[in-house]
């Protein structure tokens, strides 16, 4: 009895702290500490349209960039999309998949993000705080922008960019 009992207690207090994790608030109080994580991490520094031209489009927060940047020897990378549209964004990934990109620098589709991305100190983040990240990117509004395609070492670029040059 008393096991059966204690099994219940167990269970009980699985469904409680369950139903806690999924409240309303709790979860508002989630999309928040991710959205203070996007702010303090610079997200909108790189995925918000006009940034790199000095006249970010608040409107389009963190729609992806249309000026990309060169790495030497390994091509010219845009910031992508990182609202929850379905077609430019990350709309069809789950959590788990954004908290993995985040960490690990790594697609669903197993291509590479731009070795720009501080991945691996990202990578740090504690599991509460990557999924808060990814509920609140998933939180957003959706904004259709598709931003240019990656551009290989030696491939012509069609969009802006940034890039270094070394002085000689």
């Amino acid at each position: 009895m008393w096991a059966s009992g204690l099994r219940g207690a167990v269970g009980l207090g699985v469904l409680v702290s369950i139903a806690a994790a999924v409240s309303p608030s709790s979860a508002n109080e989630r999309i928040k500490r991710g959205e203070y994580l996007a702010t303090i991490m610079d997200c909108g520094g790189c995925h918000t349209p006009g940034v790199f031209l000095g006249k970010p489009d608040h409107t389009r927060a963190l729609a992806g960039s249309e000026v990309g940047f060169e790495i030497p020897g390994l091509g010219i990378f845009y910031p992508p999309n990182l609202t929850p549209d379905p077609e430019t964004g990350l709309g069809k990934w789950s959590e788990a998949e954004i908290v993995k990109a985040v960490r690990t620098g790594e697609r669903p589709d197993g291509r590479v993000l731009a070795p720009a991305m501080p991945y691996p100190h990202y990578g740090k983040l504690t599991d509460k705080d990557a999924f808060a990240l990814a509920a609140y990117l998933k939180s957003l509004e959706p904004v259709r922008n598709a931003v240019p395609p990656i551009v290989g070492p030696g491939e012509k670029p069609t969009a802006p960019y940034l890039t270094v040059v070394m002085p000689q």
